[in-house]
């Protein structure tokens, strides 16, 4: 399993051409094979972008939203990802809903998928490279 970080996912899904085709081209195998997840904050950010216009859709937001997490699975917060948070260095990454995904990568013990400097300069979890396998969970 890889979790997507926000921007990834979102990428991914609209075809973005921040998204190399290579990275692309992974997602898609790992999609196949049910292999992506993203953290449940993913969906309060994309719902963030959407409202402040940062977001724009070819559909109405709450049919686009049901569409896109179903083609992921939306690991929960709960008490495994609120202990791995509490055990974040200080020091890593000030943005709440990036802390709580990488909680959730360590709560997992799955990699990231991000082109977010702090979070892939902060070793403090696995981040993903395309061709790099997918954890069994």
């Amino acid at each position: 399993m890889i979790l997507l970080d926000t921007h990834i996912w979102i990428w991914w899904l609209l075809g973005a051409s921040a998204l190399p085709s290579r990275e692309r081209q992974a997602l898609d195998r790992l999609a196949e094979r049910s292999r992506l997840a993203i953290a449940a904050v993913s969906l309060w950010e994309a719902q963030m972008l959407h409202s402040k216009g940062r977001l724009t859709l070819d559909r109405p937001y709450a049919t686009w939203i049901e569409e896109a997490a179903d083609v992921v699975t939306v690991l929960p917060l709960d008490v495994t990802i609120v202990a791995a948070l509490a055990g974040l260095p200080a020091r890593v990454h000030g943005d709440p809903a990036d802390r709580m995904i990488m909680a959730t990568a360590r709560g997992h013990q799955v990699p990231v998928a991000t082109h977010d400097r702090a979070i892939r300069q902060s070793r403090v979890v696995r981040v993903w490279r395309p061709g790099m396998r997918a954890s069994k969970r």
